[in-house]
């Protein structure tokens, strides 16, 4: 598979871990990682992936034995694939019958039994080995059905304070769509995800029904960004200003306005913080900073005043 992620080498341990080492690890690595703790989202992500699969002995067979932990689906690509075409995914208990691994298949050949359960007739009318005659036959054992991911857009301000939105979704398999209020959390960030279980793809022959997964999507907002809890946000100061210092007063995201010292000599690009004013810390207590970052415009234009002062200042400079 291209691109397969290394769930082993996301959480750094070895292929061999126990269940308690990916435990220890994964919670290492996750209070590292947070968000909320100035961590990258996308790498929380990854780690939350890989312990979603490591943690679960029968998704980590698959992805030890198949490089995916689908439990439905499995790499196909034998020559031109089933109905001609390359590189063509299919179900594997659809193909086989849920005999198992090649090992275990080959054995029943060795004893005599039928290879592919009783679904399947090796020579016979259902078709050869050779030709995979019959393959278009359903299994009847349940299986859960799939997940299903949406996202759902927020403004800044309602990621920030928290709201409740009523969400419609058209899941595969279902024949009305799904409605939901999904409660936003107070802090809630980017790529954030909240689970409704069983609310997903409808499962088959009596199977469960798979999860529906709803992720948060913060919209742009013209003054302020994210960081995790942090809040960022800019300020614009003179050249005097920001040379002999001064206070600024800056907006703040839960509607406040604060006054911010601007030290003399403060260079284009510098940070200031105000701590407790960023944005609620979903899994935590109190709230991130506000970082202001200092801009200091170059005028388009100048007066013939402010001219001669930039002169005399260069002279007294040299």
């Amino acid at each position: 598979m291209a691109n397969k992620p290394d769930y082993y080498k996301t959480l750094g341990v070895s292929k061999n871990a126990t269940a308690e080492e990916i435990k220890k690890a994964y919670r290492k690595m996750a209070r590292e990682n947070h968000p909320d703790a100035g961590g990258d989202e996308e790498k929380f992500k990854d780690i939350n992936e890989a312990y979603e699969v490591l943690s679960d002995q029968k998704k980590r067979d698959l992805y030890d034995r198949y490089g995916t932990a689908d439990q439905n689906r499995v790499p196909y690509g034998w020559g031109g694939g089933v109905g001609g075409g390359g590189g063509t995914t299919v179900t594997f208990e659809d193909l086989f019958g849920g005999a198992g691994s090649w090992s275990e298949i080959l054995e029943r050949l060795r004893n005599g039994e039928g290879a592919f359960g009783t679904n399947w007739d090796i020579g016979g009318s259902g078709g050869g080995f050779g030709g995979f005659g019959g393959f278009g036959q359903q299994t009847s054992y349940p299986q859960k059905g799939q997940d299903t991911t949406v996202e759902m857009v927020v403004s800044f301000a309602e990621a920030f304070k928290g709201t409740t939105k009523r969400v419609t979704v058209r899941v595969p398999g279902r024949a009305d769509k799904t409605t939901l209020d999904v409660k936003v959390p107070a802090g809630a960030v980017d790529g954030g995800r909240m689970r409704f279980k069983g609310q997903g793809v409808p499962g088959r022959n009596g199977g469960p029904a798979g999860d529906l997964l709803i992720t948060t999507k913060i919209a742009p907002d013209p003054q302020f960004s994210r960081k995790g809890a942090d809040v960022l946000t800019k300020v614009q100061v003179s050249f005097a200003e920001a040379a002999l210092g001064a206070s600024a007063v800056v907006p703040a995201p839960d509607g406040s306005k604060v006054r911010v010292k601007v030290p003399a000599g403060t260079q284009p690009g510098t940070v200031l913080s105000v701590k407790g004013k960023g944005a609620p810390r979903v899994k935590g207590v109190g709230n991130g900073d506000l970082k202001i970052t200092v801009e200091i415009p170059v005028p388009t234009s100048i007066n013939d005043a402010q001219r001669k002062a930039l002169e005399d200042y260069v002279a007294a400079s040299s």
